[in-house]
Order: structure tokens, then C-alpha cells, then sequence
């Protein structure tokens, strides 16, 4: 047949109604739900039981299956049609046992589809191709039948209320239905129709064809669902996605470690529990060698100085942290191998990642230091030219370029040997390497190590060890950093490291996700931190935006790894700063709760130290995490927290229970100063909670004495103040509560003619 597209190919017009399996038909009947296939191979019906609900479009004639061969194989086909990538639909399907017999209008090869039934699901992997030797087409002398792709599943599935683009599920309150793929190996995915989504999945040569497979869920619901996608879980022995989903752990926020030493052990602990954190990450490097960014990853050799007995020390360290009630977690770089590391230098290790292969057409002796030109045989188009990336690898040397040719004979020119200290070495003509992958975050730094090699397990097995001291969480950075196929290789990357950790981690987080990787990163991804100046517009720019996206997915977005900073601090990525504020954070966390996503929050020491509103700040964050552990936020709450518009703030009332009440920062003075300043009303009163954001300071006000009460919480103890001809002058500096009955025209009045004084030095303006 002409292939017209992978789809376009597929359908033919048609209208199949009703729910009774006809003649032919073939009925598999789960206890949830029913799913009715024709003897044409096409999708019928698919019921959920508790509800009595057709899921399927029908209209449209649509195949459970379909193979993909790169040109035709039949002789005569081949004949007729032009040599390309061609679909053949599945054309007749019949039934024996546990198995499905599809046939292809090719006519070469059938398929045998397997099935697996339980409560919730339906599970076809792709068992064999078997081919009849008897038959006109026996002249096909292959083990392998001409296979680009199999297509194992795809469903015209309507279209509802939210779609999970990660998980693959169409859902709303009352029904669910997903493809998602029962291993690594399927490329699980989704294609739009007007009225319809066809899910499916794929296998693909060269990655898995025979053995693999998908799974159909359908259910009465998104917790139904989610019953159906942990059993599934368990009889594949997969990661434990909707565990992780349910328990606590992952619904948490997170302190992640900084610059720490072990030494400081029990003052982190202190500033965590007073910020209610119950998670703590470590960083790698707070554990092993590394030098500058990345540099040394791969070899991962213990910090002796901070672990002279190794494992042990850790396993102490972590006791300790579990005895403060707070859960370890380890942060890696699973799949990046450092430029300084002893897998590039003095021998670059073969098993490094090549972006393109190329094969020497000349010889290349080991005495020449300073080499013009490389000569190969492959075309060098779109090799890259950005300087930090043109570097080669051929056997264990590296060489950088500064262009080459693009017509033949193809060259590298502007060679120079021995790059990143590795040895020079003779390599003969007719040698293959290769264009080095290095990290999209430049050099010096790191590269990526093949994922089709055994290095991903080499590597991932000193990381395991230090996981396996007491770790029970992970976070997988630069999870980006693979082969292509990105969409297979991202995933089972993870996968390949996650399989040697014991115990399985409560949940995960990374840096790239794809579909497999539901089941481990329940913790989705993190952000990268912000400057506190762009913090609030950053936010909506990104985390805000995501996590009504991700939470489709049945699953939460880590707001991300915000970096605590002291007024006027300064660093490699920060001028001169106002500093992390509490509204800052409040803010982001306000509108994380409604969504139940938690946050990263990275925390130097020597920050925490110098801020002078640290306490306040972590009072801040204890009191929303509080919130979160309690379930307190009513759907109300969390709609009107969806606003992000509108700022909140906690409370502890009267009762000493929380309130949440919307608030509006005002101008303090000419707005020049440190002061910063929030109004609300709240029981016919209007209130000003208002702090010094770098240090110590008096604010002299144009207010009556006597229409003012300052206090330190809303139900808290009376501050002083002082009243001076017609105005007050109250104190600035830890966070405090102004109540008064005048106007909101009134007091926005009064603070913007308000006086600071002194101002303070460093006061981060």
C-alpha cells in the first residue's frame, strides 16, 4: 500500500455503534471494564463498568496495531510503490488463548500480541512475528522480519476534562483512561484529533521490539485510576509511582544542603526544624571530591576530610539527621562524566558519548603535537562549531577543531592533539570516533557517558553505595544528558541508576522527565533559583504556569531551588541584592500549597547566619509546611490561593489556629528604603505587617497614638512605641503587626509619608 502518514495511513471512514461483540468480534473483559475489538483489527468499544461510559471515538476506523518498515519488503510492493518509511496498518485479528494474531496487509508476517488481564488493566506485548514458511513468501530469509516499529497499542480515546501529556491519561471526576507502557522501552505518546486523542505506544528497533509492551488503563476516576496504576506497578515490578504520590514524603519541602560540612551538622538541623522541614537534601559534592562545576564527576571518590572512614561516617551523619526527625535525600549526576575526571584523563575512556561517528580516512602518528587538518570519510555537516563543544575523541585522545570542510574530501582543520591533558596516540586509518557530547552547560564542566555502553552502570554504582548509607530519597540532575533517543534513554538512564538503590527511594525528582519516568519522579522536576529582585516574576513566569499543567499528570512540580540570600550579599551569580524576603517566599509557597507542589530551598550556612530576618523567614515557611502536613487548606483556600494575582499571608489568630487573609504591599516613605510593608483588613480593623529588610531601623508615621496598637503577631504581646507631636515612631526591624481603625486611604496615606530613621548601613537598597 501508499503510505500516506503514520496515522492518515491508518484510517478509513466508518461508524461502529453499540457495545454487543458481533460475529468475529473479540471481547477482553477486565473488572473495571470492557473492551470490544473487531475482526478488522479495529477499535470497537471501551466501557468502564461503574459507569457505563462508551471512552472511544469511533468514528473514525482506528486499529489496535500497526507495523512501520522502512521501504516495502514484498518484492512486487517494493516494485509498485516508492522505497520509504511505510505503515501498514493491522487488517484482521483473531484470537488464541492469551494471545492476539494480528495480520497486515503485506501479507509477510503476522503479529502475536500477548495479553495480561487484571482488575485494571489490560497489558499486549509484543511476543513474535511469526512467519509462514509455507506459504508464496518464503524467499523472506530473515530472523528478524523487516520491522522499523511496531505500534502495540492505540485507542481513539475522547477527550475530557484534563489530559496528562506526561502520564498519557485522559480524565475528569468521572472517568480515566490511559496507554502508558508496562517497561522502559516503549515510545508512549499521543497524537490530537478534533473530537479524540489516539493514544499509543510504539516499539522500536534497535531499542526493543519483542517483549515489550503497553498496558490500557480505564476507570471510574482519578483514585480508581490510581488503584489500577499501582497494581500495575507491583505485577511489573516497577517503580512505585502511586506509592510515592500517596505517602507524605513527597508532598514535603525540601532543605537542601549548601556548602555543607559535616561539622555543621546540628546547626543546619536547628535552622531546618525552624523552618518545619522534614526533608534535607545532600548535594553529591558534600559527600565526594568534585572541583568546580562538575569537573571530577564519574570518579566520585570520598571527601576524606569530612569521611575518613568512609561509609561509615556517612551512615552516622545520617542517623543523626533521622533522629531529628528529618529524611535524608542525595543529589546526583547520573548520567555526567567530569572533564577532569579519570574517565577523559590521561585516556579518554571509549565509552564517552559521541554525537556523530566518524571514521579516519588517513592515519594519524602519535609525534605530531600540532595537527592542520583531520581527514574522514563521513559528511561533516552540522557538526557543531561552538567553541566549548568542537571537540573529538579518537581511541583514548581528545582533539578540538576550529572548522572543517563541507564538501569532500571532509576534513577537520585547525586541529590541535592532546586536549584536556589526554595522551596522544598513533591511530591508524580506518579508526571510528567521534564528535565528544559534551554538556549543553558548556566546558570546562563535564560530558555524557553512552548509554548504550555498561558505564551508566559503572558509574551509578559508586553513587548506589553512597545512596545506600542511609539516603531515602533522590533527586536526578542533568537527567537531560543522554543519547538519542531522548525519549527512551532519559528514563531508562534514571531507571538503570534507581534499580541499584536499596531501599527504593519514598520518591524522586529531576531535571528531565519522560514517560517512564512517571513512576519515579514523583517529585517532578525543580526550578532553578532566582534573584530575589526577579523572584515573584519569575515565578509566574515559570513554576506557577507548570504546576496546573503537571498536576494533570496526577502528580506535583517542586517550585524549585531557591537560593536563600542575605541583603548585600554577593556572588558569582548575584550584584548586589535586597536579599530573600519573607513575602518573597510566602508568596511562592502560598500558591505551591493550593496546587500540593512543596519547594527546594537551598540554604547556605553563612547566609542563614547573616540575614537578620532569618528566624522570621523560617517562621514563614514552618507555618505553611504545618499547613500542608495538616490538610488544613479547604478547596476554597486553594482556589483562592490559584490567584496568584493576589498575595496572602498566614496568621495564628486568637484561638491559636491559622487564618489566611489576601494582602497588598504600600509604599513606606519614598519607597528607597528597606522597609517593606503589607496591608490587610480583618474584623472591620485594618492591619500592617511590616519589617526591616536589612537590619534595624524606626519609622516615624503621621498617625494619632491612640488610633494605633502595635503587637508582635495579630494575637500576639504589645510592642512599645513612642508618640512625638502628632506622630508615632515605632520600631523596624523583626516582622510586626500595626492595627488600626482608620481607612485603607487613610493608612496607605500615613506610611507613604512616612520617615525612616537612621538608615541603617548596608541596608541593601
Amino acid at each position: 500500500m501508499k503510505k500516506k502518514s503514520v496515522i492518515a495511513g491508518m484510517l478509513s471512514v466508518g461508524l461502529i455503534t453499540g457495545l454487543a461483540a458481533a460475529t468475529g468480534d473479540v471481547a477482553v473483559e477486565t473488572g473495571s471494564f470492557r473492551l470490544v475489538i473487531g475482526a478488522d483489527a479495529a477499535a470497537k468499544s471501551l466501557v468502564v463498568k461503574a459507569t457505563g461510559e462508551e471512552c472511544l471515538d469511533t468514528r473514525d476506523h482506528l486499529p489496535l496495531f500497526a507495523v512501520t518498515q522502512d521501504r516495502p519488503f514484498n518484492n512486487e510492493l517494493k516494485l509498485i510503490h516508492p522505497n520509504k518509511k511505510t505503515v501498514y496498518p493491522a487488517c484482521k485479528l483473531r484470537r488464541e488463548g492469551d494471545s492476539l494474531i494480528v495480520g497486515f496487509s503485506h501479507g509477510l508476517y503476522e503479529a502475536r500480541v500477548g495479553l495480561r488481564i487484571a482488575e485494571g488493566y489490560i497489558a499486549f506485548t509484543l511476543e513474535d512475528f511469526p512467519i509462514d514458511r509455507k506459504t508464496s513468501y518464503d524467499y523472506l530469509k530473515m530472523d528478524i522480519p523487516p520491522v522499523a516499529s511496531f505500534r502495540v497499542l492505540q485507542l481513539p480515546v475522547k477527550k475530557r476534562k484534563f489530559f496528562g501529556n506526561w502520564l498519557n491519561a485522559s480524565w475528569d471526576e468521572k472517568n480515566a483512561v490511559a496507554v502508558v507502557g508496562t517497561s522502559p522501552y516503549p515510545d508512549v505518546d499521543h497524537e490530537e484529533r478534533t473530537r479524540y486523542r489516539i493514544l499509543n505506544a510504539d516499539l522500536v528497533a534497535g531499542i526493543k521490539l519483542r517483549g515489550a509492551g503497553a498496558a490500557l488503563i480505564a476507570a471510574a476516576g482519578k483514585e480508581k485510576f490510581l488503584d489500577a496504576m499501582d497494581a500495575l506497578e507491583k505485577d511489573f515490578a516497577l517503580p512505585r509511582g502511586v506509592e510515592s504520590r500517596r505517602g507524605k514524603a513527597s508532598k514535603s519541602s525540601i532543605f537542601h544542603l549548601s556548602g555543607f560540612e559535616p561539622s555543621q551538622a546540628d546547626t543546619v538541623i536547628a535552622y531546618a526544624k525552624k523552618g518545619g522541614f522534614r526533608l534535607m537534601t545532600f548535594n553529591y559534592s558534600n559527600v565526594l571530591k568534585e572541583r568546580g562545576s562538575w569537573r571530577l564527576c564519574g570518579d566520585y571518590d570520598w571527601r576524606e576530610d569530612f569521611y575518613p572512614n568512609k561509609e561509615s561516617d556517612l551512615k552516622s551523619l545520617l542517623a543523626k539527621i533521622k533522629a531529628a526527625g528529618i529524611t535524608p535525600g542525595l543529589h546526583t549526576l547520573h548520567s555526567h562524566i567530569g572533564l577532569e575526571s579519570r574517565y577523559v584523563t590521561p585516556v579518554a575512556d571509549p565509552r564517552l558519548n559521541k554525537t556523530r561517528r566518524f571514521t579516519l580516512a588517513q592515519a594519524l602518528p602519535s609525534d605530531t603535537n600540532d595537527v592542520v587538518e583531520i581527514a574522514v570519510q563521513e559528511p561533516t555537516a552540522d557538526v557543531p562549531l561552538y567553541e566549548p563543544c568542537r571537540v573529538l575523541q579518537f581511541g583514548g585522545e581528545l582533539l578540538s577543531y576550529k572548522s572543517y570542510t563541507t564538501e569532500p574530501p571532509y576534513k577537520f582543520l585547525g586541529v590541535k592533539r592532546g586536549v584536556w591533558k589526554t595522551n596522544p596516540q598513533p591511530h591508524e586509518k580506518g579508526q571510528v570516533g567521534g564528535v565528544l557530547d559534551i554538556s549543553e552547560f558548556g566546558s570546562p564542566g563535564s560530558c555524557y557517558l553512552d548509554q548504550n555502553s555498561d558505564l551508566q552502570e559503572e558509574v551509578g554504582a559508586k553513587l548506589a553505595n553512597v545512596y545506600n548509607c542511609g539516603f531515602e530519597y533522590l533527586y536526578l540532575d542533568g537527567s537531560e544528558g543522554v543519547n538519542r533517543p531522548f525519549n527512551f534513554h532519559v528514563a531508562n538512564g534514571q531507571y538503570r541508576f534507581w534499580k541499584m538503590l536499596k531501599p527504593e527511594p519514598l520518591f524522586g525528582e529531576g531535571a528531565a522527565k519522560t514517560h517512564f519516568g512517571w513512576h519515579m519522579l514523583a517529585g517532578a522536576n525543580a526550578f532553578d533559583s532566582f534573584r530575589p529582585e526577579e523572584f515573584k516574576e519569575k515565578l509566574r513566569e515559570f513554576p506557577f504556569k507548570q504546576a496546573p499543567i503537571t498536576w494533570q499528570d496526577m502528580t506535583r512540580v517542586d517550585f524549585g531551588w531557591w537560593g536563600f540570600r542575605a541583603p548585600n550579599s554577593k556572588g558569582p551569580d548575584y550584584a548586589k541584592t535586597v536579599g530573600t524576603q519573607q513575602d518573597m517566599w510566602e508568596y511562592g509557597v502560598s500558591v505551591a500549597a493550593a496546587w500540593d507542589c512543596a519547594m527546594s530551598i537551598t540554604m547556605p550556612l553563612n547566609q542563614l547566619e547573616k540575614h537578620p530576618r532569618t528566624d522570621d523567614i523560617l517562621e514563614t515557611l514552618r507555618r505553611w509546611e504545618d499547613v500542608r502536613e495538616r490538610n488544613w487548606l479547604t478547596k476554597a483556600h486553594r482556589e483562592e490561593l490559584k490567584n496568584y494575582k493576589q498575595e496572602h499571608h498566614l496568621l495564628i489568630n486568637e484561638k491559636g489556629g491559622y487564618e489566611l487573609v489576601p494582602y497588598d504591599r504600600i509604599q513606606v516613605g519614598d519607597g528607597k528604603n528597606p522597609i517593606r510593608a503589607f496591608l490587610f483588613s480583618r474584623k472591620g480593623a485594618r492591619w500592617v505587617v511590616y519589617w526591616h529588610g536589612a537590619g534595624e531601623a524606626t519609622i516615624k508615621l503621621p498617625l494619632a497614638k491612640k488610633d494605633v496598637d502595635l503587637l508582635d503577631e495579630v494575637a500576639g504581646n504589645p510592642v512599645a512605641f513612642e508618640a512625638a507631636a502628632g506622630s508615632v515612631v515605632l520600631p523596624a526591624g523583626r516582622r510586626r503587626y500595626l492595627k488600626t481603625d482608620l481607612s485603607r486611604k487613610s493608612v496607605v496615606k500615613a506610611f507613604a509619608g512616612a520617615i525612616v530613621l537612621p538608615e541603617p548601613r548596608g541596608s541593601g537598597q
